[in-house]
This record gives C-alpha cells, structure tokens and sequence, in this order.
C-alpha cells in the first residue's frame, strides 16, 4: 500500500504567535497589472529583502515577511534556517539578543520575536526557498487595499496561528560582507527629475532640493508625505497619468506625497520627478520626524546604482 505524500505543514514552518502593529508577507511586486488597477505592492525596503534572501541562497525576489515597527512572535514547529535583515527591531531567540542583519537556526520549539525599533522602521524575515504559498497574477505580495496576496490570497496582514511554511527543506548560509545602515538623523534621497518639473516657479525649485524635508507621521505603504516649504506649480488643470514607483506629486497645499508600492495607478498632481529605486528603499526606512533632502541624479546615474545592487547578489 502506498504511504500518504506527507504535509509540507509537518516540515519546515513557523507558527505565529503574535502580530505586532503589521505584519505582511511581500517579495518584489506584482507586475504587468496596473492596466487593469493592479497596483504593484512588494517589499518597501526591497534591499533589506534582498539581503535576506541572499543570506539563505534564496533569490532575491524571494516572498518574505515584512515586519513593521515590531511585535512580531513566531514559534519554529521544525528545525530550519532563517534570516533577517533591514531595521534593528531587537530580535531574540528565546530571549537571546540576535543581530539586526544575519542567519541562524531554530530549533523546535523555539521562539523568534521582534521587540521594538531600536534603527530603522521594517525588519525582514527570509525562509529557506521563501515562503510555500499560492501566488496571484504571479506574486504573493500582500496589498490590503486591494485585498490581494498573503498566506490567505485576500490582502490579510499575519494573524496568531498562521503558518510559515518554507518552500524549500534546505538553505545555503552565508554571512553578511558588511553591515548595512539605517536612516538616522538625516537621510538624503536621489530623485530622477521629469514630468512636470519645469512648471514650478525657480523659488519652488531652490527650496525643494536645498532645503530639508521632514517625514510626516501621515506614511505608510501607499505614500509618504512630506513637510517644509510650500512648493508653487504654475500649470493648471492635469489629465491623470499613470504613477511611477517612487512618483514625488505636489498637491495644492505644496507639501509633497512621495507614492510608494501600494500607490494608486494612476494620478492627477503635478510632479517633481521620481526617486531612484535604492532612495525608495531607504525611504522605507524613515520614521516619522525624519530629516531628508532631495537629490537631484540623472537617469544613468539612478540605474548605475540600481545595476551595482543588484551585482552585489550574483
């Protein structure tokens, strides 16, 4: 008689204990959709993602779990391999302090949690392969406004009891060639200029890349505002055109909106420009009261940095 295949359930997996303020599985976005009002979701600081993927020889794009601000518990029902990388969120092993950015075994029965922020906002969380789910239109990120993506398919942050199942049985450590830095005290951010960068007035322009900025506490995975000088665009009326990631829009009141992977697709505001996709990343790690500036950098030099970071993982 043949054996019953067994659950993936009984292998590797972690066991959710406690939740925290927000906890959700992401990998690098849902792509190809925003015709259809899809937007593109996935990991805010996908660099932090990436690394911690790169600590478990998973590829980059890998589903992980997101952990904003802390709180996050989780049991390991089996022996496996994790990682985390990104923010310092205090993370312990039964107690025991653990690094902000590096890989290690659970035991069973043992207890993963994150505390609270101690540098930087979101900590991320790898298992070995990423994470044994069903994907929709090709990603498991978790979009709660769309209600798409996550364990259940439906948009839902991490809930006590829920289960981590790792796509694969075996991982392929390594340790971190350097450590990275959060964003402390003033962080810059580079910003491709374009759209409807020539409507506003030279006052606007000055103030705008020579003048710091301060992170709003009205942020979160659809968008950033920012405060400081009211910005001035001289153009009127606007057909709504499709939104970058990263897409700085300058509504009324003059305060920037920078839109980040939950924006919607499309959008009517005037624009500076877009950030580059690392100063999106670090922008994810931003707390409210943080002081930026904006950096102007061509296109060549965002995709240069872009091209470099992604080297870094092969």
């Amino acid at each position: 008689m043949a054996m019953p295949e067994i659950s993936r359930a009984t292998s590797a997996a972690l066991v959710v204990e406690a939740t925290g303020p927000l906890a959700l599985v992401e990998d690098a976005g849902r792509f190809g959709a925003r015709h259809l009002g899809v937007t593109q979701g996935g990991a805010l600081d996908w660099i932090s993602l990436g690394w911690a993927n790169w600590l478990l020889g998973n590829a980059p794009d890998a589903a992980g779990i997101e952990i904003a601000m802390g709180g996050l518990k989780l049991q390991a029902a089996s022996r496996m391999s994790v990682a985390i990388a990104g923010a310092d969120l205090g993370a312990t092993r039964d107690g025991e302090a653990l690094p902000a950015n590096g890989s290690f075994v659970l035991e069973p029965g043992q207890v993963l949690a994150f505390d609270q922020p101690r540098a930087g906002l979101r900590a991320y969380l790898a298992l070995p392969g990423g994470i044994d789910a069903e994907p929709f239109m090709g990603s498991l990120s978790t979009v709660a406004r769309e209600q798409l993506g996550g364990l259940d398919g439906r948009g839902s942050a991490l809930r006590v009891g829920d289960r981590l199942i790792a796509a694969s049985d075996s991982a392929e450590t390594r340790e971190m060639p350097f450590a990275p830095v959060m964003p402390q005290g003033e962080a810059t951010l580079e910003l491709v200029t374009g759209a409807q960068i020539a409507h506003f007035d030279g006052a606007s322009l000055f103030a705008a890349f020579n003048q710091a900025w301060q992170v709003d506490s009205r942020a979160d995975r659809m968008g950033v505002r920012l405060t400081g000088p009211a910005l001035r665009c001289q153009l009127g009326g606007m057909i709504s055109e499709g939104i970058p990631l990263g897409a700085v829009q300058v509504p009324p009141d003059g305060q920037p909106i920078i839109l980040l992977n939950d924006r919607q697709t499309i959008g009517g505001y005037p624009r500076l420009g877009a950030l580059s996709p690392i100063a999106c990343a670090r922008l994810g790690q931003c707390a409210p009261g943080t002081s930026i500036r904006l950096s102007p950098v061509s296109p060549q030099q965002a995709r240069r940095a872009y091209l470099h970071q992604l080297a870094l993982w092969r």
